[in-house]
């Protein structure tokens, strides 16, 4: 066993150790740790302002932590310049020089490159350095010629840069990148300027790629078919933290949470109550299932993927639920239907099968239980320490809420709202505080959003109205929804 973590420690290339990245006082990386073994394609994967590029940049050393270290092949790197670093970047504006040909633009790191020349000397502690020199012409020559040939740009030497498409000046960056011979290369969005059709070639070419150096690659991107296409590994980021790491098919199969299921692929989530072991409620009905372990009656996430659902037409009897049909839209190999669950509280689902419904039809449907992904909720209530603001009066996020406490100004505090008591303003004016929607997850029959205060506190909130990514909104909670208790630090521990 000991030579076994040995040989996992050896693997490792890049290690980052409780990480965090703040811009005035804000976390925008918030203490992320993960390792990367050598010659490993690993994407980093989240919506926009998720910190997938600032890490990237902090491997890069463009950042510097505000906490935590940085390894690269064992050694701290986390004060060390970016050009002693043993990595390379390639950009999503690739940054090639308009002035130079495809041949100046792959050697111009070179000539700056020194390698040892076969001598060494002494300095006056008695320490030993290689002298070094400068890298000959045929040298870089020779180099150029082979990057040229790993990225199919055999003939485009003398090409003006200007001239090539988007693809062939993507593989220019990277030949440029690679030329160098790091360790480590980092791609920060390489594809995204490129149309839909290219973007697919250079995927399987950064593949190719990859397996013919045999270096690590770190790819940054908010696209999921990309990572799910290319990565060895993929690490799931929201909010500056890591929300899954793992293969791409367990990520797929096996998302961690309600955010990871949503994003990647599509997924029907719906809020349940766990019962007993291998056994769920939700949508109005009582389902078998694979999962245990859960406390008697926990309120959970229940996650199938639309392509688990089989359609049965007709009275059958291994129909779980039956439900009325909405929508069917053939999708060349399945039909796509959206359809309402029977019942109160009218969940829809979506279906991907290969039947065809027609709108109104009722249909039954079958899941079997090892395809119901069982989550533990990240949050069953919002909460937060804090002061009263004055009698009747609590200070929340910086906002003066109106309660019924009579507690003095400034005693300490802990205050629970649920989520399906925090009102939203479409006026962030008529709210007592401002918030920004991070996220926001269909759970059938209502939104849930999390939505992110100005002091980065973040509400979940169970709403009727779907909310976009970005959308600023005001905060109202109702004095009879806050509950206030007295806070004492042994309540914590």
């Amino acid at each position: 066993m000991a030579n076994n973590k040995k040989m996992n420690n050896a693997s490792k290339i890049i290690e980052l150790r409780k990480v965090t990245k703040e811009y005035d006082g804000n976390p925008v990386v918030n203490n992320i740790s993960f390792s990367i073994r050598k010659g490993e394609f690993v994407t980093l994967l989240g919506p926009s302002g998720c910190g997938k590029t600032t890490t990237l940049r902090l491997i890069a050393g463009f950042e510097k932590p505000t906490k935590g270290e940085i390894f690269i092949n064992g050694v701290n790197i986390t004060d060390i310049p970016p050009h002693e670093r043993p990595v390379n970047t390639v950009f999503q504006k690739y940054a090639l020089f308009p002035h130079l040909n495809v041949y100046k633009n792959i050697a111009f790191g070179l000539k700056l490159k020194r390698a040892p020349d076969g001598t060494t000397y002494t300095d006056k502690r008695g320490n030993v350095y290689q002298n070094l020199r400068k890298l000959t012409k045929e040298e870089i020559s020779e180099k150029v010629r082979n990057v040229l040939k790993i990225v199919d740009l055999e003939g485009f030497e003398h090409r003006d840069v200007d001239s090539l498409s988007g693809g062939q000046q993507q593989r220019v960056a990277i030949a440029r990148a690679i030329v160098n011979e790091p360790d480590v290369l980092l791609l920060d969005e390489p594809l995204g300027a490129l149309d839909l059709k290219m973007r697919k070639d250079m995927q399987i070419e950064l593949m190719n790629m990859h397996k013919k150096l045999g270096i690590t690659f770190v790819y940054v991107t908010h696209d999921q078919e990309e990572a799910l296409t290319m990565s060895d590994t993929i690490i799931v980021m929201r909010g500056g933290v890591i929300q899954q790491i793992g293969c791409p098919q367990k990520v797929y199969d096996e998302p961690a949470n309600a955010f990871v299921a949503d994003f990647i692929g599509e997924s029907n989530i719906f809020s349940g109550i766990m019962l007993d072991d291998y056994e769920v409620f939700f949508c109005e009905h009582n389902f078998k299932c694979v999962d245990k372990g859960f406390k008697k009656n926990e309120p959970i996430d229940v996650i199938i993927r639309p392509e688990d659902i089989s359609v049965l037409k007709g009275d059958n009897p291994k129909a779980m639920v039956t439900a009325q049909v909405i929508s069917s839209v053939f999708k060349g190999d399945h039909y796509q239907t959206i359809a309402i669950i029977d019942g109160e509280e009218g969940n829809e689902i979506l279906i991907h099968d290969n039947v065809e419904c027609l709108p109104g039809e009722k249909i039954g449907l079958y899941i079997k239980p090892a395809d119901l992904h069982i989550m533990r909720k990240p949050r069953l209530i919002n909460e937060i320490i804090t002061e009263m603001w004055s009698e009747n009066n609590v200070e929340i996020c910086g906002g003066k809420f109106p309660c019924h406490c009579n507690l003095p100004s400034g005693a300490k505090v802990k205050v629970q709202v649920d989520f399906d008591d925090v009102e939203i303003k479409d006026d962030e004016s008529e709210g007592i505080i401002g918030a920004t929607v991070v996220s926001s997850i269909y759970k059938g029959s209502y939104y849930q959003i999390v939505a992110r205060t100005d002091d980065y506190y973040d509400f979940f909130i169970d709403t009727d109205d779907e909310w976009l990514k970005d959308d600023r909104i005001g905060i109202y909670i109702k004095p009879e929804n806050i509950r206030v208790t007295e806070y004492a630090e042994a309540d914590n521990g």
